[in-house]
């Protein structure tokens, strides 16, 4: 039995009850700030990220999924941080060798898909989406201060690759994707 002081750290602390939330500098922001809502939209992506891997029985794609849940969530810390807004360039190379080998196994299309197919499919459709919505709004971030292209590289190639992962998932999964029908 856990003693009472092991029981864990308390979820709640009330700091952000009047709308307010820290970043790592420790400077107060309202939970608004452009800065709070994308950190907030990169743990929504995580979320969905964790949902696909939870979907696929396949090991690679889990793994992979897991290896980018740890990066974009090291991300949001940097979000956090305004000085920080920056990555390496090898983390946009990493996205587009996956791309490369995950579209290998895939037929071109010319034409659009919509998104759906598979349960993993769907839900790796789901956070594309999520992901160009990070995308579009850390360039309203860099309307307020200056982002690092390659943090806008990296959510731009990481949308590229969950479409190319969904792709791959409904292929694997033997459900085709499905066309647009104009």
């Amino acid at each position: 039995m856990k003693s009472p002081e092991s029981k864990g750290t308390k979820i709640y602390t009330r700091t952000g009850d009047m709308g307010l939330t820290s970043l790592t500098t420790g400077e107060r922001v309202p939970k608004n700030d452009i800065r709070v809502a994308l950190c907030g939209e990169v743990d929504e992506l995580n979320s969905v990220l964790g949902l696909v891997a939870s979907l696929t029985d396949s090991p690679d794609h889990t793994a992979l999924i897991h290896r980018l849940q740890n990066e974009v969530l090291g991300i949001a810390g940097k979000l956090q941080t305004p000085s920080q807004v920056s990555l390496d360039e090898e983390r946009v190379s990493f996205l587009e060798q996956e791309i490369d080998r995950l579209n290998e196994e895939l037929e071109p299309i010319n034409y659009f898909i919509l998104p759906g197919g598979s349960p993993s499919a769907a839900a790796c459709h789901v956070a594309r989406t999520v992901c160009r919505r990070i995308e579009r709004n850390l360039v309203g971030l860099e309307d307020k201060e200056p982002v690092s292209g390659t943090i806008l590289q990296y959510f731009n190639r990481l949308a590229d690759l969950l479409f190319v992962l969904a792709r791959t998932l409904n292929r694997r999964e033997n459900v085709p994707d499905i066309r647009w029908e104009k």
